[in-house]
């Protein structure tokens, strides 16, 4: 007699779940199972090797692979779907343990068995990030910017706001919801990331006179740094190791009237070679550097600064013994990627001999970024399919989804620190 798989699956994953299963579940093989539809999402397994890759891979890292592939397929908003059901788990408690969680692994490897699937470990899916080399060595480094950046700059272009800000936003609108809401007519996301942008050219006070000197360590598409010499007078080195984003900031430079005042360059920040700066900023660069890097970062920060600038840095943190962004993060979008909690950060930072000047914290506003990254996705899905595919898009889809939920839960913090080089 044919096993039904819901079912099974069903009995196996409840005691994970620390009570009835929070999604309706549809299998390949035509079998429901858990929630009302009604009230839950629906996720439906379309292909056994979703099983055979949890087997492989337990837990975020196999679950993820079968999305992006499509052997998983979540119906409706993908966003809405995991907030409703990690905050339905958060509920519950207490949490599975050790024993309960190898009990299901164990149990889906029999089902497996059952169903003829066990086998070797199924290839990873193309759009996995392969890096190699050792840890945050120069080429490793350039390796593993270059899977996420250098995607395509028409891609990046789809989602982002016009000045191309891939980093956390600066909602100024009054009465705007910074944990569920998103860009509408009357505060847009260009807005956002102008007002963002300004609040470090201020901070940095690079409003005071023109032509200050001025070093924008990791540039990404050149947001700052032209914001920096239009906006301001700054005179601004750009720093990059992408190639793809090089390019971009030189053509924008061109369109906007600066490049005589934007001198881009394909560079590690390790091989700076001047010092003495009026600014220097680095905006959600400090993740990729890594934690044996980090001091380095920061002693190179310190060099580059003149006695008495300023130096900004926006950084994501993470509490808990888990510096990156977790397995799926590290494995399709960042490789190497690293955090920590911020006191360890300006820890780091003060050692170099930067004297804190100030913190301000911008979670809620990154839950805001995302969303409005998200809706442009959703809008423009069609482009995005033809122009990376189906897989890729579905990676950005999840990593989207995941990351608004991390930011608006508070189980990931975004900063700007500002600090200053003593006379």
């Amino acid at each position: 007699m044919p096993v039904a798989v819901a079912p099974r699956l069903d009995t196996l994953l409840t005691p994970l779940a620390g009570g009835p299963l929070p999604v309706h579940l549809i299998a390949w093989d035509g079998s429901t199972a858990g929630a009302d539809p009604a009230t839950a999402p629906t996720v439906r397994i379309t292909s056994p090797q979703a099983l055979r890759r949890l087997l492989w891979s337990p837990g975020e890292l196999g679950a993820a692979q079968a999305f992006v592939t499509g052997e998983v397929v979540v119906d409706g908003d993908l966003g809405e779907a995991l907030t409703q059901v990690r905050d339905e788990l958060l509920r519950r408690a207490p949490q599975p343990s050790a024993a309960e969680r190898a009990k299901a692994v164990a149990g889906v490897g029999l089902l497996a068995k059952d169903l003829g699937l066990l086998g070797a470990r199924p290839a990873p899916p193309a759009s996995q990030a392969v890096v190699t080399g050792r840890l945050h060595s120069l080429g490793r480094d350039r390796a593993a910017i270059s899977h996420h950046y250098d995607l395509s700059n028409d891609f990046y272009e789809l989602i982002l706001d016009d000045q191309m800000a891939y980093s956390c936003a600066y909602v100024t609108a009054e009465g705007a919801d910074l944990v569920h809401g998103r860009e509408d007519a009357a505060y847009t996301l260009e807005q956002a990331q102008f007002d963002k942008l300004d609040l470090v050219c201020r901070k940095l006070g690079l409003h005071t006179r023109p032509d200050q000197r001025f070093v924008d360590v990791g540039c990404g598409w050149g947001s700052l740094t032209l914001h920096a010499a239009r906006e301001h007078g700054a005179r601004v080195t750009a720093v990059t190791i992408s190639r793809e984003q090089q390019a971009f900031v030189q053509a924008r430079a061109q369109e906007q009237g600066v490049a005589d005042r934007v001198d881009v360059r394909l560079q590690d920040y390790r091989e700076v070679p001047e010092s003495g700066f009026d600014a220097v900023a680095s905006l959600e660069m400090g993740e990729h550097v890594g934690d044996k890097n980090y001091a380095t970062y920061a002693a190179t920060l310190h060099r580059l600064a003149a006695p008495g600038a300023h130096v900004l840095v926006q950084q994501m943190s993470r509490p808990g013994k888990n510096p990156g962004g977790g397995p799926f993060i590290e494995s399709f979008i960042a490789p190497d990627m690293s955090m920590r909690p911020v006191g360890a950060t300006i820890q780091l930072l003060e050692r170099a001999g930067l004297e804190l000047r100030g913190v301000q914290a911008l979670r809620e506003h990154y839950a805001w970024t995302i969303r409005s990254w998200e809706e442009r996705l959703r809008q423009r899905r069609a482009e995005v399919v033809e122009m990376v595919g189906e897989e890729v898009t579905r990676v950005w889809e999840l990593y989207l989804a995941g990351g608004a939920w991390t930011f608006a839960a508070g189980r990931m913090g975004v900063d700007q620190l500002l600090l200053r080089r003593p006379d």
